[in-house]
């Protein structure tokens, strides 16, 4: 009846109300009338329908109401962004209703449509982001605990009462439950579920983080309890239909400080001229078996989360750095994917099988870049340079036929923070990428897109990474932004094929600003996620993508090679196995893409934590940058190893105004104009660690 009933409502062109959608639906017993009733009730609940003041139904979209993101600003007033509207919905702070940062509301539009500005308040809270939130537990003198918290765009008066405060004293940073609200004063009633630590001590800066973001710290007993059960050693019984491949020149290339490694690869040259190249990854669903707690517990995490200072593991350290990791010279199980390649980096065939391999050595990018980069052999790497040099060749021919197809490189580079044994910045410096680097990527991206290519053709239920075309306005809008800054960019905006980006950023290569411009336009993309459809990948061009390469720390690869097992290795492929499937993968993308985003906003907010903590010693200094945006409050600057600071209008010299048109900054008396991409030397001024935001003053242009 609900669907039958959505038709009805999307089709009609006025509300109808209950007698009505009765005759359309030839509804006459006692029993269909409740049922309908019931249905209303829901779908209003659900927020799908609107019920009018007359008791009329029409579908949400109809109606003068919407629903959104509430995004609030420090200052207590926020903007509420709905899907399908260009402008987001100004709320006061008298109108927020009790609504905070990040909850998703049901809001009524007030301002008319034709005004300049957009405005409303919010109705109802449709559902709240979290209940939970970290902050400064301080005592009164009658034993009520005051919570001050971490996000100062929440806005909640919360009190802890006696006994709900778990033993934490004042300057405890906790996580707290949000309870029931007291009476009409704006206070909420609340518990300490955990304490983290004293506020002054070293890493609970970083540990607040991760709580704000319910990301798992412990594991809990029944994992660690299974976990003992496990061998820490490759068994005689493991070795059953698998391909022993441990005689094969088989090396990993990590990180220096890598411990948890997923992947190794191999290479041979092939009689008829071709590549034969064989990527090795740990067969992590053997051991994390399907609901056991263990594998509950990983889909739970979704994916490990690599913070400044430490690794919170999908896994438990026995498995991410013990018998999963493809360690050198010990017996791993692996699945296996060997490919061949022709001269032009066409996969002309491939295999994929169950495997035991035995890892020669643990290279590092480090030493790979010293012997492709600067024919430097570092001691212990003799035996394989030739096996490098013919990697870097194929990687090479792999990387200009992605390029041909569309792939789109926006060459974005990383800050990496540095820090002492309590986690204390002590430098900020860019993240190398070299030959190395880009070799592993792309022999990785090669299997993934084979894994997925042969099960999509199998027609089977599947994950797949998917990354789904720009909108045509964001596009429109970049290009309207370059051409503010006096470039002229060529090229249809309705053409939004991949080589239409890379077009466009090959035609911004040589200005000036172009790192900038860079980031930008990699902005206007869509994010990247997990899904049960296959879509294609815009960013890298392929048609079929899926990520199998790295089990140990994403949930998705896991079920990836737990369906390989299924489908390839035992051969279940039947109609329960594959209504089993469909169902399960539904939940499995969409929560690990949800604790995806979690994990990179968590990492994001630690890394603008840590660079305001460095900047905070030193206060004074001064330091060259260039423009990344201007705006009607300020400029950002960002420095050489990519921290960014804020030069705040209120701050300059001169009355400076904002150009919108010409996107820049104009002094009214200097005339002094200030644009993106212009190289500035600034002076730090300030810079809070506990608001993770850096203030800059503008000393000079450079020239």
């Amino acid at each position: 009846m609900k669907d039958d009933l959505i038709n009805i409502l999307k089709n009609s062109d006025k509300a109808l109300d209950i007698y009505e959608i009765q005759k359309i639906m030839n509804i006459t017993s006692v029993d269909e009338i409740k049922e309908l009733e019931d249905v209303l009730k829901e779908l209003e609940e659900d927020v799908v329908i609107y019920c009018s003041n007359k008791n009329r139904y029409m579908m949400l979209e109809d109606s003068h109401l919407k629903k959104g993101i509430m995004r609030v600003n420090k200052k207590g007033f926020g903007f509420v962004e709905v899907e399908g509207l260009t402008e987001d919905i100004y709320i006061s702070h008298d109108n927020m209703n009790g609504a905070i940062h990040d909850d998703f509301v049901l809001v009524e539009i007030t301002s008319k449509m034709t005004l300049d500005r957009l405005e409303g308040r919010v109705l109802r809270i449709i559902k709240r982001k979290t209940d939970r939130f970290v902050g400064v537990i301080n005592y009164d003198e009658k034993g009520i605990g005051h919570i001050t918290l971490d996000d100062s765009k929440v806005k909640l008066n919360i009190e802890i009462p006696k006994g709900n405060g778990l033993n934490s004293v004042d300057g405890h940073k906790v996580l707290v439950e949000l309870g029931k609200k007291l009476n009409n004063s704006g206070r909420y009633e609340g518990k300490v579920v955990e304490v983290i630590g004293h506020v002054n001590d070293p890493g609970v800066d970083i540990l607040s983080i991760i709580y704000k973001y319910s990301i798992n710290v412990d594991f809990p007993e029944d994992v660690k309890r299974e976990v003992q059960d496990i061998p820490m050693e490759v068994t005689d019984n493991d070795l059953h239909g698998r391909r022993d491949l441990r005689d094969e020149e088989i090396f990993t290339i990590d990180g220096d400080d890598t411990k948890d490694i997923d992947d190794a690869i191999s290479i041979k040259l092939l009689p008829n001229g071709h590549f034969q190249l064989g990527v090795h990854i740990a067969d992590v669903s053997y051991y994390v078996k399907e609901g056991s707690p263990l594998d509950n517990e990983a889909m739970d995490r979704g994916t490990s989360v690599y913070l400044v200072d430490r690794v919170i593991p999908m896994l438990p350290h026995e498995l991410s750095n013990g018998i999963c990791s493809l360690n050198p010279n010990v017996d791993r199980l692996a699945v296996s994917c060997v490919m061949e390649f022709d001269s032009l980096g066409k996969q002309l065939n491939y295999e994929i099988f169950p495997s035991v391999i035995k890892s020669r050595i643990q290279m590092t990018y480090k030493k790979v870049n010293s012997i492709l980069e600067n024919n430097v052999i570092p001691e212990g790497y003799e035996e394989y340079e030739e096996s490098l040099r013919i990697m870097a060749e194929l990687a090479k021919i792999l990387r200009k036929a992605k390029i041909k197809r569309g792939y789109i490189d926006f060459g974005v580079e990383e800050a990496k923070i540095l820090v002492d044994e309590n986690c204390v910045p002590t430098d900020i410096v860019l993240r190398e990428r070299g030959v190395g680097e880009n070799l592993i990527e792309d022999f990785m991206i090669a299997a993934n897109e084979c894994v997925a290519t042969h099960i999509y053709f199998m027609n089977l239920p599947f994950v797949y990474r998917v990354h789904e075309y720009p909108e045509e306005e964001k596009i429109r809008s970049f290009l309207g932004y370059v051409s503010g800054l006096g470039y002229s960019v060529k090229g249809d905006v309705k053409d939004l094929r991949p080589t239409s980006i890379q077009n466009i950023l090959e035609q911004l290569k040589d200005k000036k600003e172009y790192s900038i411009l860079s980031s930008l336009l990699l902005r206007c993309m869509k994010k990247a996620v997990y899904k049960p459809e296959n879509l294609g990948h815009y960013g890298l061009a392929s048609d079929c993508y899926t990520h199998f390469t790295s089990p140990i720390r994403r949930y998705p690869d896991t079920t990836v090679h737990r369906l390989l097992r299924t489908y390839l290795f035992d051969g279940k492929i039947d109609m329960a196995t594959i209504k089993k499937w469909e169902e399960k993968l539904v939940y499995v993308t969409e929560h690990s893409s949800e604790r995806e985003r979690a994990s990179v906003d968590c990492e994001r907010e630690v890394e603008d934590m840590k660079m305001a903590e460095y900047m905070e010693n030193h206060i004074g200094e001064e330091y060259e940058g260039m423009i990344s945006s201007v705006t009607s409050f300020g400029m950002f600057v960002e420095l050489d190893n990519l921290v960014e600071g804020l030069v705040p209008i209120r701050d300059m010299k001169d009355f400076f105004h904002f150009d919108e048109d010409h996107l820049c900054l104009v002094g009214e008396k200097s005339k002094i104009r200030y644009t993106i991409g212009e190289r500035v030397l600034v002076k730090v001024v300030r810079a809070s660690k506990a608001d993770k935001t850096i203030d800059f003053e503008i000393v000079r242009k450079v020239d």
